[in-house]
């Protein structure tokens, strides 16, 4: 063999590897930079329902029945107004009310929750009737609206009985799914078992507290 035959038989034995070496160190940057935005993503994705359980009170998403959305349509007939869902979810409250002729909105901490709201109700082309906010519902005042629903968990339910009862007029229904508020009396009570929907009228609610303030006798000390 001649002395450049050997050379060029040499290089190539030295290239190969190289070769090889190199492919295994763009195989390894494709798995590293796979894994790492998988990582994110999940973490994009995983942190707003997460997030809620770090809070002192949490609001797991856990989406309506068919059977609670019925009830508490049948605890808006005959009413009018706007409407607002607290923790609206993925939209299905909103979007079966604003199918029923309501304005509706929903107030949802999770923002992927609230675009797949959104999408939904572009779907079912109820969108020009429909609106969903990225918000903390203690950060909100829902003053305005005379029909709201609760999908709350028991530990909120007092705060939130005295939120809604210092921001609402006397004309409000307040329905509540899944639990109670803790000391208000239903007007009206549907279902049963988790989907047991209470419905408050608020001006009743307050004419109650009135008349318990009026006959509880005065106490010395």
């Amino acid at each position: 063999m001649s002395k450049v035959a050997a050379s060029e038989s040499q290089a190539a034995s030295w290239q190969e590897p190289c070769e090889g070496g190199s492919r295994r160190r763009s195989w390894g940057l494709l798995v590293t930079a796979g894994v790492g935005g998988a990582l994110v993503a999940l973490y994009a994705v995983a942190t707003p329902f997460v997030t809620p359980a770090l809070r002192k009170v949490c609001l797991p998403f856990v989406p309506a029945t068919s059977t609670q959305v019925q009830n508490v349509l049948r605890m808006l007939e005959n009413r009018s107004g706007s409407l607002v869902d607290i923790g609206s979810g993925d939209g299905r409250i909103v979007i079966a009310a604003a199918k029923r002729g309501f304005k509706a909105v929903g107030y949802e901490l999770n923002p992927w929750l609230v675009w797949y709201s959104r999408y939904r109700a572009w779907r079912d082309g109820v969108h020009q009737n429909t609106k969903f906010y990225i918000s903390d519902l203690w950060k909100v005042s829902f003053s305005h609206y005379t029909n709201v629903v609760v999908f709350g968990v028991p530990q909120m339910m007092p705060p939130l009985e005295k939120k809604l009862e210092e921001e609402l007029e006397c004309n409000a229904r307040i329905i509540a799914c899944r639990f109670p508020f803790p000391c208000w009396i239903p007007d009206h009570t549907t279902g049963e078992g988790i989907d047991t929907v209470w419905a408050y009228d608020l001006k009743h609610s307050r004419g109650r507290e009135t008349k318990i303030l009026e006959v509880t006798p005065e106490t010395e000390f």
